[in-house]
């Protein structure tokens, strides 16, 4: 959409957010202190499951400078008990198939009884100041008898099994979920010509945001704050207010600057519980802070499901049915099953499959819980699909893009409901595959291999096609007035993460008031002022704010024609608003909105009509949109290393109307690094017989660099959503999601002349030098040089 001003919908703004945060002016967790605060530290157990005994404090508590050393008995004695389950979409029904209830695992944020997890809170320190706090934590001692652990889910749910939580009905299989139908699965494939399977792991991955988690937490006089980053407040306040026992006005949740989210920060991790609770005991502002190696422990993780899946296709290339299996290892805790949820209701990603059959599985192992990590079930959905059809094409012998064509959804069958009851309200896949492959060159591709191949490289390329269900949690509030001054005050519960509020709520308000984009400002983060709202996830936030803020508009403007007809002593109806201001058709009597709000409560303003000029609009109904696209990598591999240098990575993206296009090209870059991340090289690691992580640090868990990435090409196939009132679908979630397939795709492509079917995530230098090196082929070449 072009823009209707330098300012308005559609202009390429730069973030008015970036002075202050380029200029050290942010506010982030770590930045917030008080004058008398004192430090906390979390003991961690170093046992990945023991039965807990006690926990001997004596020489901890006689340290210089310690306050409290607290436990789980302490926790109990006050008569507090577990931190509230978060629970599931509501909008998406997951039930076990026997029909018994899921079990919900309480969390205690100090451990009582039983650890589960290496990393795991035991006792807490609080001391004068923070080294004095991780001094005295080396000293608590921890009575226990270790038991065996188990951290990937085939062996927790294996006979004699070690099991996490004796109240579980099933053990350690807490959910068995089945969506679509099994009878007409079986039978299209009972007709199939060609039937292709694929088996692999998502591995576990974790968000790594730039800023480590943070709090501080002040209590008094019956009262608690928190300030601590994150992507919502309203779920931090309700869920400590459940924790403590105590009304929710009791509690204020102030969250500033976030540095990076990816859904790992929407929860409220019992170190918020635990500095409060402190804070508590010893009458004092009680500060903590995450370093990097604390939070691979304990920051939640993403992905880990394991997946076996078949494609059932008749003798023509048209798929007939999916059977897919996952099985998710959620760790410890229930935390999450949006995943779990979300993914196989998109299973078909942009392909009309008739018919299909997806159990889903969810089991509990001594590892961190895994949670929303950026996509939330969509990745794995899409890089599940995408793989099968380069399969499907290897073995049919199909050119991979024609058996795309002959299966994707044409543009006149849509809406398109699937198989598992989703509804697709929009899209033109076919054209974000054809806009990508013009700006790949796919058709020059076969030359560009022949010439890295007389480089002694092997070059490939690939695709993936991909869609999106972005929902999230409905509820959301926004409030806007117009303020006499000349402002614009806007409220909204969903918060910024790095996803560009302060830049592009302001844009959509000012374009439709039609007054200065500096007169508007945005408030989040802070209960004292957000009543309620859901905060930032599943790409819902401009959505969301876009759909309530163009309610709150109209209602502003409606009343406010009102008010100046009264004030133009006119007839609302030959009143009309235009640019920011009220003026009756065909004269050069007006009267400008920021006049009207000085006015409104004015005493010979009407009584019906007087008063603050401002609206509120609020959403508790789930707004389904359906983003999607088209990426495509080219890459080169050198077949001594095995390492692989990325040349070309094209994002096509149909995100609904563009608000910015800096800003949501801005997304698409960071969730293709992520996704980049997870397709060449990073993996959370346990070991399997300690349960011990070994990706620790930046030393084990490796990360992209700049100098890993290349300069992105991206564009647009803009279809707006008809669902919301801007259009907008949503944007930060597409690269994440698309890039891993294409990369993969693009590797196998590589590598397909040594027969190479399929490599797993993370497609290190390792893994694809023995892919090579396994080769038949290869080695008779590398016998002949020698020869």
């Amino acid at each position: 959409m072009a823009a209707k001003s330098a300012t308005g919908i559609g202009a390429a703004l730069p973030r008015s957010e970036d002075r202050r945060l380029l200029t050290g002016a942010g506010r982030y967790s770590d930045d917030i202190s008080r004058p008398d605060q004192v430090y906390v530290a979390m003991v961690r157990s170093p046992h990945a499951h023991a039965e807990l005994f006690g926990i001997d404090i004596t020489a901890a508590a006689a340290m210089p400078g310690v306050l409290a050393v607290l436990t789980g008995n302490d926790w109990r004695k006050e008569g507090l008990g577990p931190m509230p389950a978060w629970g599931n979409p509501k909008d998406v029904e997951l039930k076990n198939t026997d029909g018994t209830p899921i079990f919900y695992t309480p969390l205690w944020p100090v451990a009582v009884e039983r650890i589960r997890r290496a990393g795991e809170i035991v006792a807490i320190v609080v001391a004068e100041t923070d080294d004095a706090a991780h001094e005295a934590a080396e000293w608590v001692e921890i009575d226990c008898r270790i038991l065996p652990a188990v951290v990937d889910p085939a062996s927790a749910v294996a006979g004699g099994a070690p099991l996490l939580w004796d109240e579980a009905p099933a053990g350690n299989l807490n959910l068995l979920d089945e969506k679509g139908s099994r009878d007409a699965t079986d039978l299209a494939f009972s007709n199939a010509v060609t039937i292709v399977s694929f088996v692999s792991w998502n591995q576990r991955v974790t968000g790594v945001p730039m800023e480590p988690r943070a709090a501080l937490g002040e209590y008094d006089d019956g009262k608690f704050l928190l300030e601590a980053g994150g992507q919502g407040v309203i779920r931090f306040k309700n869920e400590l207010a459940q924790t403590f026992g105590v009304e929710p006005a009791c509690v204020h949740v102030i969250s500033q600057d976030v540095g990076g989210g990816y859904g790992t920060r929407n929860h409220t991790y019992p170190e918020f519980a635990l500095v409060l609770w402190a804070a508590k005991r010893v009458g004092k502002p009680v500060k903590w802070v995450c370093d990097r190696s604390e939070a691979f422990l304990s920051d939640y993780a993403g992905r880990d499901l394991h997946i076996k899946a078949e494609l059932a296709l008749d003798a023509n290339g048209h798929f007939l049915a999916l059977r897919n299996e996952n099985i998710a290892n959620i760790g410890t805790h229930t935390v999450s099953y949006v995943p779990l949820a979300r993914g196989p209701t998109v299973y078909n990603g942009v392909y009309d499959i008739p018919t299909a059959h997806i159990l889903s599985s969810g089991v509990f192992t001594n590892t961190t819980a895994t949670a929303s990590y950026r996509g939330a079930g969509r990745p794995e959905a899409m890089f599940l699909i995408e793989r099968l059809v380069d399969i499907a094409a290897a073995e049919t012998g199909i050119d991979r893009i024609e058996l795309r064509r002959r299966n994707i959804i044409a543009r006149d069958a849509i809406p398109y409901a699937n198989a598992v009851g989703v509804s697709y309200d929009s899209g033109h896949f076919e054209t974000s595959m054809d806009m990508a492959m013009e700006l790949t060159d796919w058709s020059g591709a076969p030359a560009r291999k022949d010439a890295a191949r007389a480089q002694g490289k092997l070059r490939g390329i690939g695709l993936a096609n991909y869609i999106e269900t972005a929902t999230g949690y409905p509820q959301e509030r926004a409030e806007m007035e117009i303020l006499p001054g000349g402002m614009v005050d806007l409220v909204i519960g969903t918060q910024s993460s790095g996803q560009s509020h302060e830049t592009t709520f302001p844009q959509i308000v000012s374009d439709w008031l039609g007054v200065p984009y500096e007169s508007v400002r945005l408030r989040t983060g802070d209960t004292d002022f957000v009543a309620s709202g859901s905060g930032s996830h599943s790409s819902r936030s401009m959505k969301l704010a876009g759909h309530l803020y163009r309610q709150t508009t109209d209602e502003i403007i409606e009343r406010g024609t009102r008010i100046a007809a009264h004030l133009l002593e006119a007839s609302p109806a030959d009143v009309v608003f235009r640019d920011g201001q009220f003026e009756i058709e065909g004269t050069d009597r007006r009267v400008h909105l920021f006049d009207v709000a000085k006015e409104a409560t004015g005493e010979t303003i009407p009584e019906d009509l007087r008063g603050r000029l401002r609206a509120e609009a609020e959403i508790a109904v789930p707004l389904p949109t359906y983003p999607n696209g088209c990426h495509a990598t080219e890459l080169e591999i050198d077949p001594e290393t095995g390492v692989v240098e990325i040349i070309a990575h094209i994002g096509i993206d149909d995100t609904g109307t563009v608000i910015n296009s800096l800003v949501v090209d801005g997304q698409t870059h960071g969730g293709a690094v992520q996704g980049l991340g997870q397709a060449l090289m990073e993996f959370c690691a346990y070991d399997a017989d300690s349960g011990q992580l070994l990706a620790g640090s930046f030393m084990d868990y490796a990360m992209p660099r700049a100098d890993d990435v290349p300069s992105f090409t991206l564009a647009f196939n803009t279809v707006p959503a008809p669902s919301t009132r801007l259009g907008v679908k949503g944007g930060g979630e597409g690269g994440t999601t698309a890039a891993p397939p294409a990369i993969i795709n693009a590797i196998v492509d590589a590598l397909s002349e040594f027969g190479v079917r399929h490599i797993e995530m993370p497609a290190t230098p390792e893994r694809i030098w023995r892919a090579i090196n396994q080769s038949k082929h290869w080695n008779r070449k590398k016998e002949d040089h020698h020869g």
